[in-house]
């Protein structure tokens, strides 16, 4: 999840985080920060949407040589949701990625986090396909969700090549939902690679008490995505809005997850896999140490974010191929 109106536009004092992150990721935050003008509270959401994509646009990475990508549609019930397919130009891929992106369910689209779709095809060889899901407040859940599995319906039917699901943020929220709701397709997902998800439907954990105050997303912030997502009366026990609240963990795919130490989602990350475990799958979860909430905006100019970035891509790489331990 970014910045949103939800969170303070002033640069945070870092207090304790002055020790837990390093001079790289510090720099990440308060450039982070700049972004931000005082008045963002006060702005509309179109405003804010449009100050978020500038800022993802200006921490942009590149895309890695010989990736190239396209827009198209798919036609849900006679509407039309955007996606963007990513590939290796002369490679055929042996697999498809499904990305869901970032943004607290109100902010990005197949712009905010281009060069992470393309970081991934490169790393991995893989096709990935990013898509548009509709936004709150206008379109308030399950519109996410319901997008997220009709993207995942249409590749089961369109593309005849096995399918992993990948997302941060809330987009790992996304693809957990699906992993959880299609895990008896036919063609279900064969992995899911979860960065820095979120995946409660409170605040409720070992991170959220020890990193309430994290630069980059702090806990009350989760409270305010959640009433722009479901409103006044947020779901409760609904795996598709929270997969944290799914009583079956039995029949996942293979899972990573990878979360940053000083979030205060973590403990979601760690939860999860836990859940996965206890039900006879195979989970793995990672805490990058001294990282912050979307760091992986950071991979350039952050050696920890760089390498837990190369982590996520090792992650995807290994479950196309079928392989495991991570």
């Amino acid at each position: 999840m970014p910045r949103s109106s939800t969170t303070r536009s002033e640069a945070p004092s870092l207090g304790a985080y002055d020790t837990l992150l390093d001079p790289e990721i510090r720099a990440f935050v308060t450039r982070t920060n700049a972004w931000y003008p005082a008045e963002t509270l006060n702005l509309s959401i179109e405003r804010q949407r449009a100050i978020y994509n500038a800022m993802c646009h200006a921490f942009h990475c590149g895309t890695p040589a010989g990736v190239g990508s396209t827009d198209s549609a798919i036609d849900i019930s006679g509407r039309r949701l955007r996606i963007r397919r990513y590939g290796v130009m002369g490679q055929p891929p042996a697999v498809t990625i499904l990305y869901y992106h970032g943004g607290g369910f109100v902010l990005g689209d197949l712009d905010s986090h281009d060069d992470v779709c393309a970081a991934l095809c490169g790393g991995t060889g893989y096709e990935v396909i990013s898509v548009d899901y509709r936004l709150a407040p206008e379109h308030r859940h399950p519109a996410q969700f319901d997008d997220s599995c009709a993207l995942f319906d249409w590749a089961a039917e369109a593309i005849d090549r096995p399918l992993l699901l990948a997302g941060e943020s809330a987009g790992g929220n996304l693809a957990a939902a699906v992993a959880h709701a299609r895990r008896h397709h036919p063609r279900a997902a064969i992995g899911q690679v979860l960065i820095y998800p979120s995946l409660a439907g409170r605040n409720e954990g070992r991170s959220y008490r020890e990193h309430a105050e994290a630069p980059m997303l702090a806990a009350r912030d989760l409270d305010e995505y959640r009433r722009f997502r479901f409103g006044d009366t947020p779901p409760v026990g609904d795996p598709t809005a929270a997969p944290l609240d799914d009583l079956d963990f039995s029949g996942l795919p293979p899972t990573v997850i990878v979360t940053a130490e000083c979030d205060p989602l973590s403990s979601d990350g760690e939860r999860y896999c836990d859940r996965v475990l206890a039900a006879g799958g195979l989970a793995h979860w990672y805490e990058a140490p001294g990282l912050v909430h979307s760091f992986m905006r950071a991979r350039k100019s952050s050696a920890r974010a760089e390498a837990a970035g190369e982590r996520i891509v090792a992650a995807l790489a290994a479950l196309g191929a079928g392989t495991w331990p991570i």
